[in-house]
C-alpha cells in the first residue's frame, strides 16, 4: 500500500507574495477605509494649499507694500506689451481668439468636465472626483481672493481691452495653470511615451500664452499672473497630495510623475 504522500510545509506568510499573504477581504476593507478618509483628505489638502501657497502669499504681500523693482516690472510690461499689440491689429485679432475663445476659462474648464465624464465612464471614480473638486476649488479660492484684495486693474492711456472685476489674481491664468495640471496628470497614462514630450510642452505653451495675453491686452499686471499661477499650482500640488495619500493607504504604489496619478488607466493595465 503505498503511503499518502506528505504535504509541502506550508510557505511562511513573509515569504508569500502581498496579494497572497493578505486576504482580500482584508484588501478591500482597506480600500473601503481609504475611499472614507479621501474626502476629509481632500479637504485637509485644500486647507494645506494656505500653506503651498506661501510664495503667492509674500508676491501679494510685495504688492500691497509697493515694492518699486515689483512695481516697475509691472508697468513696464504693461505699456510695452500693450503697444505692440495696439500697433499690429493682425496681432492684437489673433491675441482676442486666443483669450476669449481658445484660453478662456470656460474653455478650460469645460475640457475638464468632459475629462471628468471619460474618468467616470472608466469607473475611476475617485480620480473623477478629485479632477472635479480641484477645478471648482480652484474658481472659488481665485474669486475669493479678488474680492479680498481688491485690486485695480491697469489703467492705459491706450487701452485695448476692459475686463470686468478686480485684477489679483488672474482668473484667466490660474484656471490655466489649474487646468492643464489636472489634465496632465489625468491623461499622461493614455499618451504614448513618445507623446507626452508634446502633451508638457501644449500645456506649458497654454499656461504661458494665457498669461502673456492678458498682460498684452492691458487687463492684467505681471504680477497678477505670477500670483494665478502660483496659487493653481499649489492647489493642484496639495490635492494632488491628497490622492497619493489614498492610494497608499489602499495598498497601491505611488507613480511618478510622468506616469500621471492613476497609471492603471493606461492601455492593457488592469484597474481593481
Amino acid at each position: 500500500m503505498t503511503p499518502d504522500p506528505i504535504p509541502p510545509d506550508p510557505i511562511p506568510p513573509d515569504l508569500l507574495p502581498p496579494d497572497r499573504a493578505r486576504p482580500a477581504v482584508l484588501r478591500r476593507l482597506a480600500r473601503h477605509r481609504a475611499d472614507r478618509r479621501f474626502g476629509r483628505r481632500l479637504l485637509a489638502a485644500v486647507l494645506a494649499f494656505a500653506v503651498a501657497a506661501v510664495p503667492a502669499a509674500v508676491l501679494l504681500v510685495l504688492i500691497e507694500a509697493g515694492w518699486e523693482p515689483l512695481r516697475e516690472l509691472d508697468a513696464g510690461a504693461a505699456v510695452r506689451l500693450n503697444e505692440a499689440v495696439r500697433d499690429h491689429p493682425l496681432v492684437l485679432a489673433v491675441v482676442r481668439i486666443l483669450t476669449d475663445h481658445l484660453w478662456d476659462p470656460v474653455t478650460m474648464r469645460l475640457l475638464v468636465a468632459a475629462t471628468v465624464c471619460w474618468l467616470l465612464a472608466r469607473r475611476a471614480w475617485r480620480l473623477a472626483l478629485w479632477a472635479a473638486l480641484t477645478e471648482l476649488a480652484a474658481g472659488a479660492t481665485g474669486l475669493l481672493i479678488k474680492v479680498t484684495v481688491a485690486r485695480v486693474r491697469p489703467a492705459l492711456p491706450e487701452p485695448v481691452a476692459h475686463a470686468p472685476g478686480f485684477s489679483f489674481p488672474s482668473g484667466h491664468a490660474m484656471t490655466a495653470m489649474t487646468s492643464c495640471a489636472i489634465l496632465l496628470l489625468v491623461l499622461l497614462p493614455v499618451v504614448p511615451r513618445r507623446g507626452r514630450p508634446v502633451a508638457w510642452a501644449l500645456a506649458a505653451l497654454t499656461v504661458f500664452g494665457t498669461g502673456l495675453t492678458r498682460i498684452a491686452l492691458g487687463v492684467h499686471w505681471v504680477s497678477d499672473v505670477l500670483g494665478g499661477w502660483l496659487l493653481g499650482l499649489a492647489l493642484v500640488a496639495s490635492t494632488a497630495w491628497a490622492f497619493e495619500a489614498w492610494r497608499r493607504e489602499s495598498g497601491l504604489r505611488t507613480p511618478a510623475l510622468p506616469e500621471g496619478l492613476e497609471p492603471e488607466l493606461a492601455p492593457g493595465n488592469s484597474r481593481t
